[in-house]
Formats: structure tokens, C-alpha cells, sequence
């Protein structure tokens, strides 16, 4: 049993105080109850936790059915996938750190399914978190139907299931604050994304939700400075893989300058040239996503599209919607033709067969890596590996420049190994 918060008196008038939980070093002028009790405000969203608690934790047992196939999924890899795999399997069993760098739509998940069938068949207990709520829901029904014989749970803040002792645990970063010691192997998709990225926290709970010499496996298809450091020092290992699974080229930026496009939309209105595209996706029953910055900008192109009279079917979403969740399943379910959203759906879900539009692309809330992502929802299925990805913008920034950029010179990649 471990007190969750403790507390060092370094002098007869200065208190420093941590918490055991996330271990967030806490300023006791803000942290502090009546009655000389403390809470810990750094992690408050997953309940509170202050002297009075206890944190209790029992040694993790493994107690799972022996299963020596356990993976029922029957597609096939790639060459250069199945190579990438076989290097996960090998940094499973070494309890290594490693980066599988695949561009968006090389097909990241299946190449862990070998990974994660080896962990189960050695009775290990294997961990997939991300930072990303949606990630984690599109994630769980992939894994539960590629592993139907293993227990499988699914844990984030919305979550109607209690927790129950499973092989396979998917869940969002937040939710390893939860565990102590408690996995042999750990996987972290969407490393470079907030809110992981540089969160002090959110790594001490990877690392404390790990076994003392556990591996992890990180997943991006955009490592950020961070990663590439560790993986010039030699601290990380890394798969490089620039090519989708379905052997076609990343569809590259249509970048369109559009004067005073900031200051219409403010007015709730868009350009013409944005209208039309929209009113010919509709008549094409293209489904598409319509990216923009902020979220006051939501309701403006919302507003501006009424007004322009425009009838297809749309919902906006943003991190905080309560209804977010919905939203997605809407767009997934196709009973909606398109979403206006912010950075959220940047990456990590997947609608197959759609069309990307990006409002403000000059805007500096995008990143080189977010646009990246962002044009990496196109043409991720085989059926369509092709599609538009437009960028409306005052001026070509650095950054889509950067990212046009990087875009091309993955395919260069792509394009010598075929």
C-alpha cells in the first residue's frame, strides 16, 4: 500500500509536496484542503485523490489461459510490412524501446497483430494506449476481432464498461495512471500528438504502468524533435516504413490561395471557389472532412454554409463535444455526408473512400505534422487509394510548404522501392 501523495518539509515554512498517482511535483499554496490535507489538481480529471486516500496495488499475476494460436485474424502482409513485423516481434521479446515510423495508411495495426500474438502466446500482458479517445474506440474493435480468443477491455473517460483483469488492454494514456507495473509490453500509438507530446505526466504514467524492464513499441507516421534526438543518440531504435499497404502513393496538396479568406469567414461567409467545391462533392456524394483551426471557427463556417444555402447533411466536433463520440460513429456510419471539425480527426480514424478540405491552412494552430496527418485521411483504402486534399489559405506558409514537402518526398521513397 502507497500513500498517493507525499510530502517532504524542506523548511519550518516551505512544504513540497508530489503525487503518487501521476507524480506531479504540487504547489501546496493551491493544492491545499482544510486541516493540513492536500489533493492533487495535476490529475483531478480522473477523480480525486488527497491525503486522505491510499493508492494499493498487488503484483501483477498473469493468470491468463494458455492460447498457443491466438490470433484469428486471416489477412496477409506486405513484404515490407511483414519485415517491419517480424522487427516488432523481435523488440517484444528483447523487452526493447523502439519507433515504427509508417506513413499514414501503411497499415500500422496489422503489422502488430504477429507482435501481440507472440506477447499472448508467452502469456504476457500487453498494453495499447493512445492519446486520442477516438483512436482508442476506432482501435478496439480492430484488435477484439483479430484476437477473438483473448480477453480484450477497452478503458477511456467515457467508458460504460467496469473494469475487468484482461490479456489485452486498450486504453487512452490517461487511463496508465490507473496501473502500476501491470504490463509486460506496451504499445503507444499516436506518440507525437497532444496531449502526450511533452507531457511530463502522461510518460511517467507509460513508464510507471510498465513492468521494471518492460518494451515499448511507439507508433507516428510524424515523429516529432524529440523522437528523432533519441534516435540520433542511439536511445531508440526505428522501422522505417514510407509506403501504404496498398502500394499507392500518399495523394499530394492542392494548395489554393484565397484573398481575404480570414476575414470572410469572421463575416460568416466562404469563397466562391470553396462553395463550389463543396456543392460538387455533394453532387458527387463525395464524402469529405472540412478541417479548420479554432473552434469558434466551427460555428462561423457552420453559419456561413446555412446561408449559403448549402443541403448536405454535416455535424461539427471538437475535442470537448459532448457529443463526439456520436459524431464520429455518425460520419462512420455515413449519416452524414460531411464533418467540419478542428485538429481532432487529424489523425488515428479512419473514413474510407473520403476527401480532405482544410479552411486557414495558413493558420499557425496547424503544424507541418498536423497537416501531414490531416492529408493522410485520404486514399487510405484500396478501393479508393486516390482523393483531393485541399488546402485554402492566404498565403503558403513555411509550414505547407513542409508539408508539401514531406508528402512528396515520401513518395520519392515509396517510389523506389516499388
Amino acid at each position: 500500500m502507497t500513500a498517493d501523495c507525499h510530502f517532504g518539509r524542506q523548511s519550518s515554512s516551505r512544504v513540497g509536496a508530489w503525487c503518487a498517482r501521476c507524480h506531479t511535483k504540487l504547489n501546496p499554496a493551491v493544492a491545499q484542503l482544510p486541516d493540513n490535507q492536500y489533493y492533487c489538481y495535476a490529475c483531478i480529471q480522473m477523480g480525486r485523490m488527497d491525503t486522505l486516500h491510499r493508492l494499493v496495488t498487488v503484483a501483477e499475476p498473469n493468470q491468463f489461459a494458455k492460447i498457443v494460436k491466438p490470433m484469428s485474424w486471416q489477412g496477409q502482409l506486405t513484404n515490407l510490412q511483414q519485415q517491419c513485423a517480424d522487427q516488432v516481434v523481435k523488440i517484444f521479446d528483447q523487452r526493447q524501446r523502439h519507433l515504427l515510423w509508417a506513413v499514414t495508411g501503411a497499415g500500422k495495426t496489422e503489422m502488430l497483430f504477429p507482435a501481440i500474438a507472440w506477447a499472448v502466446s508467452q502469456g504476457l500482458r500487453v498494453g495499447i494506449a493512445s492519446p486520442r479517445v477516438d483512436v482508442c474506440i476506432e482501435l478496439f474493435p480492430r484488435i477484439k476481432a483479430a484476437f477473438e480468443q483473448v480477453s480484450c477491455i477497452l478503458l477511456h473517460g467515457k467508458a460504460d464498461q467496469p473494469y475487468q483483469y484482461c490479456q489485452i488492454t486498450v486504453c487512452t494514456t490517461h487511463q496508465l495512471l490507473r496501473f502500476y507495473h501491470a504490463f509486460d509490453v506496451m504499445v503507444i500509438d499516436e506518440v507525437d500528438v497532444f496531449p502526450f507530446a511533452g507531457n511530463q505526466m502522461l510518460h511517467f504514467a507509460v513508464q510507471n504502468a510498465i513492468k521494471p524492464g518492460g518494451g515499448i513499441l511507439y507508433l507516428t507516421a510524424t515523429p516529432d524533435e524529440a523522437l528523432m534526438r533519441q534516435i540520433r543518440q542511439k536511445k531508440l531504435s526505428v522501422s522505417y516504413l514510407p509506403i501504404r499497404y496498398h502500394g499507392f502513393l500518399l495523394p499530394t496538396v492542392k494548395i489554393i490561395k484565397s484573398r481575404h479568406l480570414k476575414q470572410k469567414i469572421d463575416q460568416k461567409q466562404l469563397p466562391q471557389s470553396v462553395l463550389r467545391m463543396i456543392i460538387k462533392l455533394l453532387q458527387q456524394r463525395q464524402r469529405f472532412l472540412l478541417f479548420v483551426p479554432r473552434i469558434k471557427d466551427l460555428t462561423l463556417v457552420s453559419e456561413a454554409l446555412n446561408r449559403a444555402a448549402i443541403t448536405g447533411r454535416f455535424l461539427t466536433v471538437y475535442s470537448a463535444d459532448p457529443k463526439r463520440i456520436e459524431k464520429v460513429a455518425a460520419m462512420r456510419d455515413q449519416t452524414v455526408d460531411f464533418l467540419i471539425t478542428t485538429t481532432i480527426l487529424e489523425r488515428g480514424v479512419t473514413f474510407p473512400g473520403i476527401d480532405v478540405i482544410v479552411l486557414k491552412a495558413d493558420d499557425e494552430i496547424f503544424s507541418a505534422s498536423a497537416l501531414v496527418q490531416i492529408a493522410g485521411r485520404v486514399g487510405r483504402n484500396s478501393a479508393r487509394p486516390t482523393g483531393r486534399v485541399l488546402f485554402y489559405c492566404e498565403r503558403r506558409t513555411k509550414t505547407i510548404r513542409s508539408c508539401d514537402n514531406q508528402i512528396r518526398q515520401m513518395n520519392r521513397k515509396a517510389t523506389r522501392l516499388k
